[in-house]
């Protein structure tokens, strides 16, 4: 089950950053690639588990699939690569090249806003 350890790292990563703000994170967007893809529903249930008790419980997670992309040999054209039906968009050609897969980050993480009592009536 790599979705615990990514889990894991995502939480640490989102709790060093709360620490350094002294804010509460309320969500968090991570992308993969389709290579690597990841279980939203085993991804969230670990976050959930390594959040609790901590300024992360509650929080939401985002995980966003990366398309695989390649570049077609006769036309030059650049196209998401559907597996299942592996040809060129634009031509298609069936000789492509395979682009590196998108890598998995932690693209964003959105904190509660702090509001002061400044300015209000």
């Amino acid at each position: 089950m790599h979705e615990t350890m990514i889990a894991q790292s995502v939480f640490q990563a989102v709790l060093e950053q709360a620490r350094k703000l002294n804010a509460r994170p309320i969500s968090a967007k991570v992308s993969c690639g389709q290579l690597s893809p990841i279980n939203e529903e085993v991804m969230n249930f670990a976050f959930d588990i390594a959040a609790k008790g901590t300024v992360c419980e509650g929080m939401t997670l985002e995980i966003v699939q990366i398309p695989l992309k390649a570049t077609c040999e006769k036309c030059g054209g650049t196209f998401e690569l559907d597996i299942y039906s592996a040809h060129c968009m634009y031509c298609g050609g069936t000789d492509f090249n395979i682009l590196p897969d998108a890598p998995l980050l932690l693209e964003e993480i959105e904190f509660e806003d702090k509001q002061t009592d400044e300015g209000l009536s």
